[in-house]
């Protein structure tokens, strides 16, 4: 519904800061970009609305990392490794432990994981402004480069000039405020449900792995979860648990259910989405206590700040990854990572199927740097879970490993671009190739830098 339009008084605001990188969002992507443009001597601004890095890991109580590996090696690498095995040596010493050797499936202690990003990003040189949100763009005259993003925050609202910028919102919200034209779910519009995940104490890990040996069931309580449906227990959706990440043996986070029809770009869904998941959230927290031995004195301690969200837009880039790409496990000669998380679709209503491709343990394909360059705009990479893919890799290559790795490259070639004042699309890729490995990326076993004229 519109109330009609008003119009604002011209204004001059201040210029707060002057930088050569603004990187909009600390998630996975955000964090890894940041850090890599400072690393590489970038002077380094990150934007984020809250007061804490993580993106979806923290936000939104995300339980686990995603793989890193391909089920025989890892293959991300670099920023993103070292960020998850800092994680892991600041918990405690039984964590330590039980994870010190695991690379898949990694449980995520978020306020360890918020003091890590903190560290990790401050002792890089970057400079942070939290409870901050990007109101607007300024674009050069030609309309083909931003020349600074306007920020609101308590402080007031200013302009932040810079001469690169990355996009790491998830969404590609400073992309689509620059014009860039995007892609939202299906040919119908429709998108792939949010989930409100949650943390629960004061459960029993032994008395539970004792009930999953005794009834034979899954991890994913595949059978307790269709019982507890068919006595109405838990609403129609999803037949199984997505993850329970035992962050120690009475703590437990919990990926779990659906929340339908959000949309992760408009307030009003993220809103109801946040009232639906919290009371979804308790129907599950009953469900525990009723039908999951070790849970019977389950104590909901947080759930999300925000509902989590798989999916919104997609950018039109130089290149758009396709389906076609991950089945052959592709490679191109501009690739910045490589991914082997398999393609998870999830139903988009409580009637759907769910869609879950996969490749051989082994096989990658690459991500070519082309797919962060959004057309149009010469001084901006999106990395994230909204590069330039379609929908069936978009639910692959959404995850945060792959986010890190995308990110890492687009801070590198940030870093590369300033040195010359290049465009985006000027980065020399055999230089950017040679950097990332140097950061301890990983591009293939079989990879060689190309000469310069070879790419």
């Amino acid at each position: 519904m519109s109330y009609g339009q008003v119009t604002l008084p011209v204004e001059s605001i201040p210029v707060s800061q002057e930088v050569d990188v603004v990187v909009i969002g600390g998630g996975a992507s955000g964090i890894a970009a940041a850090i890599s443009a400072a690393n590489n001597g970038a002077v380094t601004l990150l934007v984020e609305q809250r007061g804490y890095m993580g993106g979806m890991g923290t936000v939104s109580l995300v339980p686990a990392f995603c793989p890193f590996t391909d089920k025989e090696k890892p293959i991300i690498r670099g920023i993103g490794m070292e960020l998850m095995e800092r994680m892991k040596h600041a918990c405690n010493a039984d964590y330590r432990k039980e994870y010190e050797h695991t690379l898949d499936w990694v449980p995520i202690d978020p306020e360890v994981l918020k003091r890590v990003y903190d560290d990790a990003a401050t002792e890089s040189g970057v400079a942070l402004l939290y409870h901050t949100f990007v109101y607007d763009v300024l674009l050069s005259e030609d309309k083909k480069s931003i020349e600074g993003i306007i920020v609101v925050n308590k402080t007031g609202r200013s302009f932040i000039r810079c001469r690169y910028v990355i996009d790491a919102t998830g969404d590609a919200d400073i992309a689509a405020m620059a014009g860039v034209p995007f892609q939202k779910g299906d040919e119908q519009g429709e998108l792939q449900p949010g989930s409100m995940c949650y943390l629960l104490a004061n459960v029993d890990r032994s008395k539970f792995h004792r009930f999953l040996e005794e009834t034979g069931d899954t991890g994913q309580l595949h059978k307790t979860v269709e019982r507890a449906i068919t006595d109405g227990a838990l609403p129609e959706g999803r037949k199984s648990i997505s993850g329970l990440a035992w962050v120690n043996d009475y703590l437990v986070g919990v990926n779990f259910g659906h929340v339908f029809g959000i949309d992760g770009t408009k307030a009003e869904d993220l809103t109801r989405g946040a009232i639906e998941g919290r009371r979804l959230a308790e129907r599950q927290l009953q469900f525990f206590r009723a039908y999951v031995p070790g849970f019977e004195k389950a104590h909901l301690v947080a759930s999300g700040e925000q509902v989590g969200i798989r999916e919104t837009r997609r950018i039109q880039g130089d290149y758009v990854l396709t389906g076609d790409d991950f089945m052959e496990a592709r490679s191109f000669p501009d690739d910045i990572a490589r991914n082997a998380y398999y393609i998870d679709i999830h139903l988009a209503n409580s009637k759907g199927n769910m869609t879950f491709t996969h490749l051989p343990p082994g096989q990658s394909h690459g991500v070519p740097y082309r797919v962060l360059l959004p057309v149009g705009i010469d001084n901006l990479w999106v990395p994230g879970r909204a590069a330039s893919s379609d929908r069936a890799v978009q639910g692959s290559l959404r995850v945060m490993p792959n986010c890190f790795a995308m990110g890492q490259a687009s801070g590198t070639a940030a870093a590369l671009a300033l040195r010359t004042s290049a465009k985006s699309r000027d980065v020399s890729v055999p230089q950017l190739q040679q950097l990332l490995l140097e950061q301890h990326a990983w591009l293939g076993e079989d990879f060689t830098v190309p000469a310069a004229d070879e790419a």
